[in-house]
């Protein structure tokens, strides 16, 4: 066999510093025959869970939705298979032994000093090397968790794939359907091949994310892998592998799907007889649903594997009168204004339910300015995955395509969205709040019985929308999106206990959702109700304007031009725009006074210093300076550019490339105040900049009011749950 060298994973995957989580230890295992199993080790508590990867058609990252979750209870080791991923490749020439994915898992627990675990597989690539290592080495398995068993020769081969094998070798003239799964075919068509395959594979209505990952994955090997030779299955023939069956004799649990169109359900039925398993069957789903359901995996999972560790001891009851009243704040991380608007309307909650303690599932940034007003961050909030890191790792120069970032975010989504489902088993809250927190809304419309709380579903803007650039495909994935949102909510209509628009009807975007799909401002009128926009700092409460620029240091002949930009570091491009079109706006405007706000994810000693240039980093209650400002220039992000517009104060703002909401969403709702200027930040030169600083500081402004009382209502609706 040929030892080539490591082969990194790549392709439509999130690169893997940005991933959920990174491992705690990693390396290589040698197998006999020289070649190297890239290997990873999450987390240390029992027992220990291998992950079995389904090679060489896929590797480690295929189980990217179990691995956070199951990290925080038990020790994970996950394994590209040889073939594919980081692990060498045998010779494609040569015959691809089937004994190999037992004895490779064997070699990565001797690598990672694992005397025993449980094993979970997928397919016949994970299962039944499982249930062979069961039978051979009983003391190195705990139990067998077993997704769509395809132990060979237990039945006939599914229609599909029977059909296709008996023409594997025949030369097929423009194969159709399961024709392509033939030898010529993958040869010169592997991502044809792939593509439909895995259409098959997840047959679930809006599974495109999951089909681009699976072919992305597939695509880490060559398609002269996918077609080598295999040897005859361990056992032989059928008598053998039942033989081989029969003598498993740890706990085994076997899940499949009803629309699995890779492996017949009677075979994982004739799996669980032999290895006297439990079976659980998930109605309508397909062959991957570690994948499509994870929520429901992960929960088994880590169900099963937790019968081999000591029971936890018996749990505290508090009698209901001596309960104090609990909310859980779930509040999105991407931008600081939300939390700051999610503060005010926590405040506003406490006047009218003055018993009522609220916590905070956050993380960085919002438990800075969260920890910084007095609010209680709870301490599961510890163990969420880094959603902002995805964020600014798929930021460019002044560019965020926010819908597929949306997109990318799913295995943080779902590592997060466990926390918060294993914080609310554990303990009682009496209301749950998540403004825009998109994996809770998801989840919870994809596992309703999940519910044990009244649920309030907040957000400013209703409906993703494609962006020129990204053409049909984009305009496609964007109606699947909103499709399965309207989906959802018919399906369950009363999931969501309150729904708040942040915001008046008339500042919901003109349209539809997509082609056959509700329009936005109706649809969105049916089921929400509206609060008005909700400041982070209500303009009545500011001081008066010009003891505000005392207090904060503004001389009274200056004029005062803040950039804040947001924190994310897809803005530093604006900043240092801004620091190269100072000088020239200085001379145009001598009392010019320029203050750069980098937020807490931007390094104030990355911009380049500039005489008469101030850098702050984070500033908490930075409306108040947005407030005693005379100019402000910002991103196109709806919460700074609607403190501005609230507080009458002239801004420039310039919307994110490809990003959405800023574009669409905020800009909608910007021109119906009239407020702000918009500048195309790749079409502008620090002269233009400096320029329109020159026309905008200090001038008059006379935007549509923004109401002062939206906390003050939004605080109301979700009140009406305690009556």
């Amino acid at each position: 066999m040929t030892d080539t060298a490591v082969r990194p994973a790549h392709g439509a995957d999130v690169h893997p510093d940005v991933r959920a989580r990174v491992p705690d230890s990693s390396g290589h295992a040698v197998t006999e025959d020289g070649l190297r199993l890239w290997y990873e080790v999450h987390g240390d508590g029992g027992p220990t869970i291998v992950l079995l990867p389904c090679n060489p058609i896929s590797h480690s990252r295929l189980w990217k939705a179990q691995v956070h979750h199951l990290a925080r209870h038990h020790r994970v080791i996950v394994y590209d298979g040889r073939g594919n991923g980081r692990s060498d490749h045998p010779d494609p020439e040569g015959i691809w032994e089937a004994g190999w994915w037992a004895s490779d898992c064997l070699t990565v627990l001797d690598a990672t000093d694992t005397a025993s675990a449980v094993l979970v597989g997928l397919c016949g690539d994970g299962v039944y090397p499982a249930a062979q290592i069961a039978a051979s080495q009983p003391d190195r398995v705990l139990g067998i968790f077993a997704i769509a068993p395809g132990v060979p020769l237990l039945t006939d081969a599914h229609p599909n794939r029977g059909e296709a094998l008996q023409h594997w070798d025949e030369v097929v003239e423009d194969p159709q359907g399961w024709a392509k799964q033939n030898r010529r075919h993958i040869l010169e068509h592997q991502r044809d091949f792939l593509e439909f395959f895995f259409r098959e594979m997840f047959p679930e209505p809006h599974s495109e994310k999951a089909i681009e990952d699976a072919v992305a994955f597939a695509m880490d090997t060559t398609a002269e892998m996918l077609v080598a030779e295999d040897s005859p299955p361990v056992g032989g023939d059928r008598e053998g592998i039942e033989a081989i069956c029969r003598q498993v004799r740890c706990p085994v649990l076997v899940v499949q799907g009803t629309d699995d169109r890779c492996q017949p359900f009677s075979r994982g039925l004739a799996f669980a007889e032999l290895t006297g398993a439990e079976h659980v069957t998930l109605e309508g789903a397909g062959h991957v649903p570690s994948v499509r359901h994870p929520v429901v995996i992960n929960t088994m999972i880590h169900e099963f594997a937790s019968r081999f560790v000591p029971p936890a001891p018996p749990r505290s009851w508090t009698p209901a009168p001596a309960r104090p009243r609990r909310a859980l704040f779930v509040s999105s991380p991407i931008g600081l204004g939300h939390a700051w608007r999610d503060v005010e309307i926590a405040r506003e909650l406490r006047r009218l339910e003055p018993r009522l303690e609220i916590e905070w599932l956050a993380q960085p940034p919002l438990t800075t300015l969260l920890e910084a007003s007095g609010e209680r961050v709870h301490p599961a909030s510890a163990e969420l995955a880094p959603e902002a890191a995805v964020v600014d790792a798929r930021g460019r120069a002044h560019e965020l395509h926010a819908f597929q970032m949306l997109r990318h975010l799913d295995e943080v989504f779902v590592a997060n969205f466990m926390v918060f489902n294993d914080l609310v088993r554990e303990q009682r809250f009496d209301l749950w709040i998540a403004d825009e927190a998109w994996e809770l809304d998801y989840f919870l419309h994809e596992n309703p019985e999940l519910k044990t709380a009244p649920y309030v579903w907040m957000t400013d803007f209703v409906g993703v929308m494609p962006m020129p650039d990204g053409g049909e495909r984009e305009a496609f994935l964007a109606a699947d999106t909103n499709a399965q949102m309207v989906e959802h909510v018919a399906r369950h209509p009363r999931l969501r206990d309150r729904s708040i628009f942040v915001g008046d009807p008339d500042d919901i975007v003109p349209g539809t959702l997509g082609p056959g799909l509700p329009d936005i401002r109706a649809w969105t009128q049916e089921r929400f109700r509206f609060s008005g926009y909700v400041t982070g700092f209500v303009p009545g409460r500011l001081e008066d304007r010009e003891q505000l620029r005392r207090e904060l240091g503004f001389g009274a002949d200056e004029r005062v031009c803040i950039v804040a930009p947001g924190g994310s570091a897809v803005c530093t491009d604006l900043l240092r725009r801004a620091v190269e079109a100072f000088p020239a706006a200085r001379d145009r405007v001598p009392e010019l006074r320029m203050i750069l706000v980098t937020g807490p994810r931007i390094d104030p000693a990355s911009i380049p210093a500039a005489e008469g240039l101030e850098v702050h980093g984070y500033v908490h209650e930075l409306g108040r300076w947005l407030a005693a400002s005379d100019l402000a220039i910002s991103h196109g992000g709806l919460s700074t550019t609607m403190e501005l517009a609230a507080n009458g104060r002239p801004f420039i703002y310039f919307p994110l490339a490809q990003h959405f909401e800023q574009n669409v969403h905020v800009h909608h709702r910007l021109q119906r105040h009239g407020a702000g200027r918009r500048m195309d930040f790749a079409q502008t030169t620090a002269d233009d900049l400096a320029q329109a600083i020159a026309e905008e500081v200090g001038r008059e402004v006379d935007y549509l009011p923004v109401p002062e009382d939206g906390a003050a209502r939004a605080a109301a609706i979700i009140a009406e749950l305690f009556r």
